[in-house]
């Protein structure tokens, strides 16, 4: 008799733990369900986000070249030619720009394809549609006399033919230096006018040859 109340407390005790072990192990598995669904749900949402990085091509270049050298026309009239280590197109932008990170060249023809004008810098954008240049860091520019410009940052605008700047700017001379702020000029640099002028310095032959070759 004590024999079979153990036996039946046995099977009482085995069934309720049997019960209780497949309750747990339903919550760990729903709990370990959740866990994956949440996994997949940031792993897609981090991979959204990457393709839509991706996709973004207003700021991806739909073209990039390197070693450039080549000669731009407007009209069937060669302008100038270009040279840069790295040219990148973004055509798909709000506003279309080109862009020259590692810097560029630019040897500007007059209409008997002389170069008038040559320029030079160490980061450039080219604003397509306003057709405008803004040319930035170490900028030189030397004009059909010979003169020679340097300043931080200069604009070109091919529609209105000026070149103007806001920054500090320095003209060499033959006999002299000009220093000032604020510039503008025809696009061969050869009729300009300095808003502010700070300063104006003699200078040798010698020492005229001297700048040049900085």
């Amino acid at each position: 008799m004590l024999y079979r109340v153990g036996f039946r407390k046995k099977r009482l005790f085995d069934k309720y733990y049997r019960q209780r072990l497949a309750f747990n192990v339903r919550k760990f598995s729903n709990v370990i369900s959740i866990f994956v669904m949440a996994c997949l749900f940031f792993a897609c949402s981090e991979k959204q986000e990457k393709v839509d990085a991706i996709t973004d091509r207003s700021n991806t270049p739909s073209l990039r070249a390197t070693e450039i050298i080549t000669v731009i026309s407007d009209s069937g009239i060669t302008r100038y030619r270009l040279k840069t280590p790295e040219w990148l197109i973004f055509d798909q932008a709000e506003v279309p720009y080109w862009e020259f990170p590692k810097g560029i060249r630019l040897e500007k023809f007059d209409s008997r394809l002389n170069i008038d004008s040559e320029l030079e810098s160490n980061y450039a954008i080219y604003y397509e549609k306003k057709r405008l240049w803004d040319l930035r860091d170490s900028i030189k520019a030397v004009n059909a006399e010979g003169e020679q410009f340097e300043c931080d940052q200069l604009f070109w605008d091919e529609n209105t033919e000026r070149v103007y700047s806001d920054s500090r700017i320095k003209i060499t001379q033959k006999s002299k230096i000009i220093e000032g702020i604020g510039f503008e000029s025809n696009q061969a640099m050869t009729q300009y006018t300095i808003q502010n002028p700070t300063g104006i310095f003699p200078i040798t032959e010698e020492e005229y040859v001297e700048e040049g070759s900085d």
